[in-house]
């Protein structure tokens, strides 16, 4: 009974009924929070949890541009792409086994594996998350052994991308350029540009002048990858990306030169017998450059990611110094080349005169100085023409002591000397043209001083490229034109986005019959007997009319740990031509330097005159003269087959760091013009 009415008067329930109510309880309160939870992540929070999953699984990388090419003013590529394998993985999976496995698979050098760490370090100090690049350019074999095994090496990835390529080797390489990959601090500075820590980036020559025209716009393509890493075939990518998955690169534009790449090759094989050179030829009606040339030289293509240290080192311990442009950057003593600066200003001052005779005995004494200056022979009585001809230097002395340093240093001014060409490129040096304040300013000015800045002596420095243009000047009326090396840029259909025109740098007010007695003498510099580069640049293929110089260098001690060089002295005369063809209606002007070459008439000359012929035979086309080169010898010159053995070397001396400097307190007027 008691039992029975407790039940019915609603008593307390059992123990067991009452636990199992607070847990139906805590499950409906614990199944609500989860769905709140679902709630909130899908949909409150789901964009966002959505990109997070999706940028694990989708990898974004860029596609890479084609590079624009460098082509000559015929079409000739100077600078192209091929196609290259080249090796690429995330930074993270880049273990030390997997360097390991990646040496042993494929035999790498220690500077291939320098290359990585450097690349992984910038990468990671960047906080890069897409591949970057480890190796470029790698060979085909090492390039299938990797997607033997791709499945052990999760990561890895080989593409196939554009690759800088240099056709002709070292052909114009000073003017080209080469490429390198940018260091850490580069690539944080170009980062937003739009560069990624692993490119190659223009280093020098029209390279990096005209990266930004040259580099094109890069796309990117959107790709998806498994939990190792693996690439997702196409059809399950495209249910994990949406929109576009691909946005295409944008080609460079291509650079189409003045320069003519027959004629380069020529002149290059020209100097090749010699162990340091440059030489310049001009168009003169309008300054553009058909041919630039700096020995010794270096490929681009080894520049160009596959320079190893020690390869490095050997260029850079070399003291002719094969990395600088000796045609622009380096600014040389011109000697008697630089004679028609006192001609002209001695001229339009009144103080010579074209058949004014002065006599020459072999020395000239000034006033005030005990030391004679000797010149280069006993001439005898001469008038400026035959002067000219035989670069006598009493007779120009002698003009240098009427019209005083600082009137030649203006003429030299007005031909575009001691201020930079304006070509922008390599350095371009100023030189120097020193006036009697300049000398003052550094001790005290004595008479010397212009004697021997009046041949081009003492602290006279112009470069190659200055001369070319004073000499193009000379021979078109006084126009000094800024020097140009780029024709125009065109689009990969061939459009052009940019015609360059010609640049007048300054007009100088020379009167024609100065102008006329300087190209007289010049005509029999080469052409009649007596003239310093006469029978050595005569030619009876064109017409040519220059003038040779012979420049002293004050001697300089060398390093002993210096390399010496065979057949180069660093205290050796610097031998010149400057000249122009042909010489009754002039179209080219050219400037012949060899490095501690010797006389200029003898070493310099002849290696004008067969530049000149390959002009005239080849790129001109006008080989009817008698003598004239037949096509064929053209071909052999320009292919190399045509050059005669070397001449046989000086004895060796010990090599010097920089270009030699003169210095004007031990500096002698020159030997030989």
């Amino acid at each position: 009974m008691l039992i029975e009415g407790g039940a019915r008067g609603g008593g307390a329930l059992p123990p067991l009924t009452r636990r199992l109510r607070w847990v139906f309880v805590a499950m409906l309160v614990g199944f609500g929070g989860l769905v709140l939870r679902l709630w909130w992540l899908q949909v409150l929070r789901g964009d966002r949890y959505r990109e997070r999953t999706v940028s694990n699984v989708v990898h974004e990388r860029y596609l890479p541009s084609i590079r624009g090419r460098i082509l000559d003013r015929n079409g000739v590529a100077l600078a192209d792409n091929r196609a290259a394998f080249n090796l690429y993985a995330p930074a993270k999976t880049v273990t030390p086994e997997l360097r390991v496995q990646l040496k042993r698979m494929l035999g790498l050098t220690e500077d291939d594996l320098a290359k990585i760490d450097a690349r992984i370090a910038t990468a990671t100090k960047r906080k890069v998350r897409e591949p970057i690049l480890l190796l470029e350019d790698i060979s085909y074999e090492r390039a299938a052994r990797i997607d033997q095994e791709r499945f052990r090496l999760p990561g890895l990835e080989v593409r196939n991308e554009p690759y800088r390529h240099y056709p002709h080797g070292d052909l114009a390489a000073h003017l080209v350029g080469y490429m390198t990959q940018m260091n850490a601090e580069e690539a944080q500075l170009l980062a937003p540009q739009g560069y990624g820590g692993d490119e190659l980036v223009g280093r020098y020559g029209l390279e990096t002048v005209f990266e930004n025209y040259l580099r094109g716009k890069k796309g990117k393509e959107r790709y998806a990858v498994d939990a190792r890493g693996r690439r997702l075939d196409d059809a399950t990518a495209a249910g994990l990306i949406a929109g576009d998955r691909v946005t295409e690169p944008v080609a460079g534009y291509s650079l189409v030169l003045t320069i003519d790449a027959d004629l380069q090759r020529i002149a290059e094989r020209a100097v090749a017998p010699y162990p340091a050179s440059a030489v310049a030829v001009v168009e003169i009606a309008t300054g553009k450059v058909l041919a630039l040339v700096s020995k010794p030289s270096f490929n681009p293509n080894v520049m160009t990611g596959h320079l190893t240290k020690a390869e490095a080192k050997f260029l850079e311990d070399d003291p002719r110094k094969p990395f600088i442009d000796k045609a622009l950057r380096v600014p040389y003593p011109p000697g008697s080349i630089f004679k028609f600066v006192t001609t002209i200003a001695a001229l339009e001052d009144g103080q010579g005169r074209e058949e004014e005779g002065i006599t020459c005995k072999g020395s000239h004494t000034v006033a005030g100085d005990r030391r004679p200056f000797d010149c280069t022979s006993s001439h005898g009585h001469l008038d400026l023409v035959s002067a000219i001809q035989h670069s006598c230097n009493v007779y120009f002395w002698t003009l240098a002591e009427r019209v005083g340093l600082d009137r030649i240093a203006e003429v030299a001014n007005q031909y575009g000397f001691g201020t930079r060409t304006g070509l922008g490129l390599n350095g371009d040096a100023p030189g120097r043209v020193p006036t009697r304040a300049w000398y003052e300013q550094r001790g005290r000015f004595m008479i010397g001083y212009t004697i021997n800045g009046s041949t081009g002596q003492g602290d006279v420095e112009v470069t190659v490229m200055q001369v070319a243009m004073a000499y193009a000047a000379l021979a078109n009326g006084g126009t000094v034109f800024v020097p140009q090396v780029v024709d125009r840029l065109v689009r990969a259909d061939g459009a052009t986005v940019i015609q360059y025109q010609p640049q007048v740098k300054q007009r100088v007010a020379t009167p024609p019959e100065i102008l006329d007695i300087w190209r007289r003498g010049t005509w029999k510099a080469v052409n009649e007997p007596g003239g310093t580069a006469f029978e050595h640049a005569t030619s009876e293929v064109v017409a040519i009319a220059g003038k040779t110089g012979t420049a002293q260098v004050a001697a300089k001690k060398a390093k002993k740990d210096q390399r010496q060089i065979r057949g180069w002295s660093p205290n050796g005369d610097h031998a010149w031509f400057a000249g122009v063809a042909p010489a009754e209606a002039p179209e080219v002007a050219i400037v012949v330097l060899i490095e501690h070459g010797g006389p200029g008439g003898k070493v310099a000359g002849p290696v004008a005159k067969l530049i000149l012929e390959g002009w005239a035979s080849k790129v001109r086309g006008h080989a009817a003269a008698p003598g004239a080169l037949s096509p064929e010898a053209v071909l052999r010159m320009a292919t190399g087959e045509y050059w005669a053995a070397p001449p046989t070397p000086a004895a060796e001396a010990p090599a010097i760091d920089e270009p030699p400097v003169d210095d004007p307190a031990s500096a002698e007027p020159e030997h030989e013009p």
